[in-house]
């Protein structure tokens, strides 16, 4: 039987070799000349997924269950084109891909704009970029973020434009964009739901501005923020975000704080207590944020997140506190590997929504609370 099959082996070898080299090409593909620019490119695979248990308490409502979830699954691309032009790229497969009506991308594009580095203190972004709003809480990437708190969990940030950044000093830097304010056009993004003598502006525009600044070797941080836009005309939102962060060896403590006064309502928060098809005006959500994490060693680290958001509806009138909701996130993360950034984590999120008498009484909200329990693993992946 041995002897059969070396006999069939030797026999179809040239058969084999002279076919691979008719099917082989000429040249590669890829030139080799080519080949060197893959040195300036990064290829990117974020995932992360969790088996989860969780409960909801509201009213007469209770309900419970256990899942698998893919929170976060993303192809990202950047690289260096040239020595003053560098790209980015980010395709998030677990979003919405229908093409927007405003800017003409899916909505599972994230990132999609290119880096002129204009002179070693300005750098030019143009394209589809995240908003440069301040905060900590922003500033993770959503594969490190279990649950944001209101704002930003409802918050549109990744938006079309263009933008600038200024290094003033080593210490110091400062940026500025005008974006678009949105990627829908009004009519698609609200349908039939609509607000007394709102219009579709000429130009759905945001302003943003925002300064990071480094203090004492790096040990205080910060990161502030000041943006207005306009969603409709001559009505639009300004949104305040202050953001501070204390970093020692081990242990690192971050602190936003939030204010947005929006004309009309776009977290959609207040509007979502209405019955009838109307959007919210003259609401404001302020919001507290906290994040403290301690490594304990190479391979073990714990955070803990506290947070809250209180809305308020008919600021310029009456004021009217419609709810306040409280959050807590405390997790564990183990890194089972050196050279491989793959966390294990077990985590436990607490939110409560309380309702005021007003939201409860003229409304007919009712406060609830969502318990969950996680178990997963975060893989920042680095392909090439």
């Amino acid at each position: 039987m041995i002897r059969s099959f070396l006999t069939r082996v030797l026999f179809l070898a040239p058969i084999l070799g002279f076919s691979q080299q008719n099917d082989t090409l000429a040249e590669p593909i890829i030139p080799a000349e080519k080949i060197e620019l893959l040195k300036n490119i990064n290829i990117t695979f974020g995932m992360r997924m969790d088996f989860q248990a969780y409960t909801f308490r509201g009213g007469d409502n209770y309900y419970n269950g256990i899942q698998f979830e893919n929170g976060f699954t993303a192809l990202g691309i950047s690289g260096k084109l040239h020595e003053k032009v560098n790209f980015q790229f980010r395709n998030r497969f677990n979003r919405n891909s229908v093409v927007q009506t405003l800017d003409r991308l899916g909505g599972n594009i994230e990132l999609a704009y290119i880096d002129i580095k204009i002179s070693p203190s300005f750098d030019l972004l143009l394209g589809k970029m995240n908003a440069f709003y301040g905060g900590y809480e922003y500033e993770f990437s959503a594969l490190d973020v279990l649950e944001y708190n209101d704002i930003y969990g409802n918050a549109l940030a990744f938006v079309t434009g263009a933008g600038i950044t200024f290094k003033a000093m080593d210490n110091h830097q400062f940026g500025l964009q005008v974006l678009n304010s949105r990627t829908q056009h009004y009519d698609d993004l609200y349908g039939d739901v609509v607000a007394e003598n709102i219009q579709e502006p000429d130009w759905p525009v945001a302003f943003v501005g925002n300064w990071r600044g480094n203090f004492f070797d790096g040990k205080l941080q910060t990161i502030y923020s000041l943006s207005h836009s306009y969603e409709v005309r001559k009505r639009g939102t300004t949104f305040l975000t202050l953001g501070h962060k204390y970093q020692n060896r081990d242990l690192s403590l971050m602190y936003d704080f939030h204010y947005s006064y929006e004309e009309v309502d776009t977290k959609g928060i207040v509007t979502n207590l209405f019955s009838e098809e109307q959007v919210a005006e003259d609401v404001m959500y302020i919001e507290n944020w906290l994040r403290a994490e301690y490594r304990f060693s190479s391979k073990f680290k714990g955070l803990l997140t506290l947070m809250t958001s209180s809305a308020y509806d008919n600021i310029t009138t009456s004021k009217e506190h419609m709810r306040t909701s409280y959050g807590m996130i405390p997790t564990i993360y183990y890194s089972p590997f050196n050279k491989i950034d793959l966390r294990i984590y077990l985590a436990y999120i607490g939110r409560y929504y309380d309702y005021s008498d007003y939201a409860i009484d003229e409304l007919g909200a009712s406060s609830y609370n969502k318990n969950e329990v996680r178990l997963g693993f975060i893989a920042p992946l680095l392909l090439l």
